[in-house]
């Protein structure tokens, strides 16, 4: 594999056109996922042989982080990603052939391993048969999402009982890890990170976004202010630096008084299938449940608090989608449906016919996007395809 690597070293990349490139360019990453796979594999043997106590080292991980100057911790990983597929020949398997990502098998492992010790094997078998079909179609965030569901497919009838110890061992270990560092650097800046519960975090996150959202932005600063935005981290930034005070949850003048940036914000805690893990006070229950399939009907009615029913299929009557719209299509479709796009904020609901040539306004018809596929989606030069699935994929037109 060295001497492979070494003939190519000098090969120029200029002369190769967009097909090869993007060809070339996947092989390679399939590549690397399975010399990782090796690396683990010989790592965990050198764990085995205690290579490394010849010379006084305390381990084979503290012996390859010496001899090929990385971190501890990644030798440790790779010896620990080792011993896992050792334990798990499918996953193995995959990760050997290219067909799977070192994220997607991480995130397998670790979901396979939090079963319960008791469980049936057959069981433990066709959970992991499932995720690594699942990784086919899906990064290994939206994976790690899936692992968390993982009852529900093996053992439905005991899916509610562990999510709720689940989330209540969550819940009480959230507070204990909430912590908050930083420093002043002398140059006028200081620097901090942290650690929220979930749903506070969210909190948080919304109100910042809506302040540094393109309306809020040209509402307090002009028409120009949004166009000259920084990019998002900075918009953030600006927005927490921003003289205003932001309660956590503010009163219904207040919400007005900051606006929103693009559509309807993600509930605190979406209704399973998704799942972030925020406790279960913190839920939103009277928002429509999705089936197990198809996600809300185009004609449920969602009861808002204080608000009663609200239609979901207002047809021709009107061309924007209403809030209940909004959130039913956040709950269904969990972030931007896009191919490979993972945004789950900022999102845009979409007509999959524009409202112009006879669409109509509801649930079956509409799609959320993220602010830059929506934009492609109204991109002459691309062409835009909605699958049976709910995904949305684009190509540029030749």
């Amino acid at each position: 594999m060295r001497a492979a690597a070494d003939a190519v070293t000098d090969a120029s990349v200029w002369s190769m056109g967009p097909e090869e490139t993007a060809a070339t360019l996947v092989e390679l990453t399939r590549v690397i996922d399975q010399a990782i796979e090796l690396q683990a594999r010989v790592a965990a043997h050198a764990d085995t042989l205690h290579v490394g106590q010849d010379v006084g080292a305390s381990s084979a991980a503290a012996w390859l982080a010496h001899e090929t100057k990385t971190t501890r911790g990644a030798a440790h990983g790779a010896v620990r990603l080792g011993r896992d597929l050792e334990t798990h020949p499918a996953t193995r398997d995959a990760l050997a052939a290219g067909g799977i990502h070192v994220e997607q098998a991480r995130v397998i492992l670790r979901w396979i391993d939090d079963l319960p010790d008791d469980l049936d094997r057959d069981l433990v078998a066709k959970a992991e048969a499932h995720l690594l079909e699942q990784a086919n179609h899906h990064v290994a965030t939206a994976l790690n999402r899936l692992g968390r569901r993982l009852f529900e497919v093996i053992a439905p009838d005991e899916a509610d009982a562990r999510e709720a110890a689940l989330l209540a061992k969550e819940e009480a270990a959230a507070p204990k890890a909430c912590r908050l560092t930083g420093y002043d650097d002398g140059t006028g800046k200081a620097h901090f990170t942290g650690t929220l519960p979930s749903h506070q975090w969210a909190a948080l996150k919304k109100m910042l976004a809506a302040i540094a959202s393109s309306k809020h932005q040209t509402a307090t600063k002009g028409a120009g202010a949004a166009a000259n935005r920084p990019p998002t981290p900075e918009a953030m930034g600006q927005a927490l630096r921003a003289d205003r005070a932001v309660p956590r949850r503010p009163a219904p003048q207040h919400r007005r008084h900051l606006g929103d940036h693009g559509g309807v914000h993600r509930p605190r805690r979406p209704p399973r299938p998704a799942g972030e893990g925020v406790p279960a006070r913190h839920r939103r229950e009277d928002l429509p449940r999705p089936g197990p399939a198809a996600g809300v009907r185009g004609r449920d009615h969602p009861r808002r608090p204080g608000r009663g029913l609200q239609p979901l299929d207002v047809g021709r009557k009107s061309r924007y989608f209403t809030e209940a719209q909004r959130i039913a299509m956040l709950v269904r479709d969990r972030g931007c449906r896009a191919e490979s796009c993972d945004r789950v904020s900022g999102l845009h609901a979409h007509h999959k016919q524009r409202w112009v040539d006879g669409g109509h306004t509801n649930l079956t018809d509409g799609v959320s996007l993220c602010h830059w596929h929506h934009n492609r989606a109204h991109d002459t030069g691309y062409t835009t395809t909605y699958h049976p699935n709910g995904d949305v994929t684009f190509h540029r037109r030749t």
